[in-house]
């Protein structure tokens, strides 16, 4: 069973969030962007958190990933397999992460990414789009995990990870997707989905993106979203992997 813990005593943390959200139309513009959205996310449960975005889809990274607590790599409409310049030091950079022990949490884009460099194949869903409200359950136990078994949360995606990581427990599958999240140690952390978005905004990026993923896909996307995601109780589960990441720190993981 996982071993909840408790939060007293350990200091408000600062959290990096690296940005890879690629689109720049007026939608995008007319919303918070993502650093907004994640920094948000985390503040509906550990308001004290620092958090600092960094546009790395635009060459803007951290000097120094070390003097964070935690890092979160957001999600993006770009294909990780496009292997973009941007994308190649920022891979580079999750494998200094990975190494160090860094604590690090992915998203969609981020989740996928992490997954392609431990080795695993980025695919087509075998379904098609993953788009509205989409439900996950729990097939693996993390000393972080919450007590639900089956969350509903908004994703938006038609590529996948397709096959397990090098060394990583499956955590989430959902309807499709056998790798809907996984976990690796005490330090690393990803789910397929956006616990980030509000139902506003995954409502309009469902309207948004009718005409790309057509009418089949968007009245179903539509009908989902007469429910809510379990965004608090995602972000409890974040943050408690963050903290629970600090409390297991090592000194021969690094000295962070």
């Amino acid at each position: 069973m996982p071993c909840w813990i408790s939060t007293c005593g350990l200091s408000d943390m600062n959290i990096a969030i690296l940005i890879t959200n690629t689109d720049d139309s007026a939608f995008a513009h007319a919303r918070p962007h993502d650093g907004e959205k994640f920094a948000d996310l985390i503040h509906l449960v550990r308001p004290g958190w620092s958090c600092v975005p960094f546009w790395v889809c635009r060459g803007v990274f951290p000097e120094d990933i070390q003097s964070f607590d935690g890092v979160m790599i957001t999600g993006s409409p770009a294909s990780v397999n496009a292997d973009l310049p941007w994308m190649l030091r920022l891979q580079a950079l999750i494998r200094g992460m990975i190494t160090a022990r860094l604590p690090l949490f992915g998203a969609c884009f981020g989740h996928q990414l992490i997954a392609k460099v431990l080795g695993a194949p980025i695919v087509p869903n075998p379904q098609g789009w993953g788009h509205g409200l989409l439900d996950v359950r729990r097939v693996g136990l993390t000393p972080w995990a919450g007590p639900d078994r089956e969350l509903a949360l908004y994703g938006s995606h038609i590529e996948q990870v397709g096959a397990v990581p090098e060394g990583a427990q499956v955590v989430f599958e959902g309807p499709g997707c056998a790798v809907a999240g996984f976990a690796i140690g005490t330090s690393l952390f990803t789910v397929q989905h956006h616990p980030e978005m509000t139902h506003q905004f995954i409502t309009d990026l469902v309207e948004h993106y009718a005409d790309e993923v057509g009418a089949e896909v968007t009245e179903k996307a539509r009908a989902s979203l007469r429910c809510r995601a379990d965004r608090r109780v995602f972000a409890e589960e974040i943050a408690r992997f963050f903290e629970y990441a600090e409390a297991h720190v090592m000194p021969e993981q690094g000295g962070w």
